[in-house]
């Protein structure tokens, strides 16, 4: 029977609780444990995939085609444990559950209301895999005091009565501000924080404090005295260089150990931090660095594109680089030269995206990287806009482009070598979509098999021919270009294992210009590096060198 450990947050960034939650979790792996990590959403939205990413920032995708919130890549990143689809909630899918319970008469025509039935849905959710793990770590999004998570604080509070005494333990995380004109921590948005929580029922076990500045022994029993804390768990978390240093920082802090002390395990194992001690050896001590751009359109939310930041920085770890990462705007060279823009950098990345705002700016990165011969990582609309530009530039197909900006714009403009994907197979099934379905959870999603072509660059790369990885795109590269297209040099390297959809491009007269229809930077982690990240940068650190 698991434990439960609930992470609220008060004046907190929500990176903040996501982190703290990662880093627990593998503060507690390295005690030879196992966890199991858990958002719980307060928003709305029953589907994060139909947000902008400047409203929510990453959809993660997990294995079996969730799209849910970037908290879930950091459980990943930080743990190695997969995320899976029942691993992330909104109350908009838990509204929708009691609607549909209500529809099939499950409540018999009982009058619905938010406790008990919403709040028994939550904790229902909450109980999925108990039995499975030592630890069940939950994070509650948003924070105390918003009127959406009112129903998710009280699912909360009824689950830790209904369990044995000791189960389960509440940890908040709340912001220290520091007044410089002062030279104070303030510690009254923490005591009111903490008397917000008490006041819908639950009083926290542990605090773990945001601050900038050292918190002093005065003001920590303080706090203790204040929020009916032992003063041993309130835990410091300060700004730290790299998110990576994150679990040696908290367990320098003791919140691993304040965890154990809440539960009352004692004797506990000793952990073993060194795959930890590694990732920050590589991060302070680099040997070298290299300037790489990711050409975008979310570039004004860094949190859009945060997995493939931190798989970049993973790709550095394993050369022992430093990778300087710089958002170059795709939008600014729509209708102009990409070379003053792109020239200086070592490699260029472009990402997934949707819409055709920005793609121009794209196709001519492409262009950039396959004329100069720079090192080029083209992600799902990234790998689609380099088959453009090859049919463009390479095959004479001078119209060529995607069904998606025809469909956007209500016209047709482009000869789609990008199509609108309809039919695929998934497992032992067929899946089947029309333009005009909703656009919510409708997209190839989750994990699938990609075959490698013998003697390829990818083959290379990933040292095997077989391999799976994570999909999430509505738009396909059309085969029926594929002749023309491997005339010019530009090789389908990877294909579904029926042949019918590409998953991997790469130029063969090319030192590095690879480009794939799936999302590896999802299964990247500080410690497992994916090996196309890992590569890449090699490549970088190359190209480095030629400079």
């Amino acid at each position: 029977m698991a434990r439960f450990i609930f992470i609220t947050g008060g004046v907190v960034s929500s990176l903040g609780k996501g982190l703290a939650s990662a880093a627990l979790g593998s503060l507690l792996q390295a005690r030879g444990y196992s966890v199991r990590l858990r958002k719980l959403d307060p928003y709305l939205n029953v589907d994060p995939g139909t947000m902008s990413p400047f409203e929510h920032g990453e959809v993660f995708i997990t294995d079996d085609g969730a799209e849910t919130d970037l908290d879930l890549g950091h459980y990943e990143r930080f743990t190695g444990v997969p995320a899976r689809m029942t691993d992330s909630v909104s109350s908009g899918r838990i509204y929708s559950n009691v609607l549909e319970r209500e529809r099939r008469g499950d409540y018999l025509g009982k009058t619905i209301q938010v406790v008990p039935h919403v709040t028994n849905e939550i904790k229902d959710f909450i109980s999925i895999g108990e039995d499975e793990v030592d630890f069940m770590l939950c994070e509650i999004g948003g924070t105390v005091g918003d009127i959406e998570g009112l129903p998710f604080f009280e699912a909360i509070r009824q689950f830790s009565h209904d369990k044995p005494r000791g189960q389960c333990i509440f940890m908040h995380l709340t912001l220290l501000p520091y007044l410089a004109a002062s030279g104070e921590l303030k510690t009254k948005p923490t005591q009111h924080s903490v008397k917000e929580l008490q006041s819908i029922g639950i009083a926290p076990d542990i605090l773990v404090c945001r601050s900038e500045q050292p918190i002093p022994e005065k003001e920590r029993e303080k706090i203790a005295l204040f929020c009916n804390v032992r003063k041993e768990a309130v835990v410091a978390a300060y700004d730290l260089k790299s998110i990576y240093e994150a679990p040696l920082a908290y367990h320098r802090e003791g919140l691993d150990q304040a965890v154990l002390d809440a539960f009352g395990i004692a004797p506990a194992p000793r952990p073993d931090l060194s795959k930890w001690d590694d990732v920050a050896d590589r991060i302070y001590n680099a040997d070298g660095e290299v300037n790489i751009a990711i050409v975008g359109k979310y570039t004004q939310l860094e949190d859009a594109y945060k997995s493939v930041k931190e798989a970049l920085t993973h790709g550095g770890l394993a050369n022992k680089v430093k990778v300087n990462v710089k958002w170059v705007d795709s939008e600014v060279f729509d209708n102009g030269d990409a070379a003053p823009y792109l020239e200086g950098f070592h490699a260029i990345l472009v990402p997934g995206g949707f819409g055709e705002r920005g793609t121009e700016g794209k196709i001519k990165a492409a262009q950039f990287a396959r004329e100069r011969k720079v090192p080029y990582l083209g992600i799902c609309l990234g790998m689609q806009m380099a088959v453009i530009e090859a049919a463009r530039n390479a095959a004479g197909l001078t119209t060529a482009g995607s069904e998606e900006f025809d469909h956007e714009a209500g016209e047709k403009r482009f000869e789609p070598v990008v199509y609108h994907l309809k039919e695929w197979v998934q497992g032992n099934a067929t899946v089947r979509r029309k333009e005009t379905d909703d656009k919510g959870g409708t997209m190839r999603l989750g994990a699938y098999n990609a075959t490698l072509a013998e003697g390829s660059k990818v083959a290379q790369v990933y040292g095997s021919t077989a391999i799976e990885e994570r999909h999430r795109h509505r738009y396909e590269v059309d085969t029926k270009y594929r002749e023309q297209l491997e005339a010019c040099g530009l090789q389908f390297s990877g294909m579904s294992p029926d042949g019918r959809l590409p998953e991997i491009v790469e130029w063969k007269d090319h030192p590095w210009f690879i480009g794939v229809q799936f999302h590896p930077e999802l299964k990247s982690k500080p410690f497992d590096p994916h090996p196309l990240f890992k590569d890449f940068v090699r490549a970088a650190v190359e190209a480095s060198r030629l400079v």
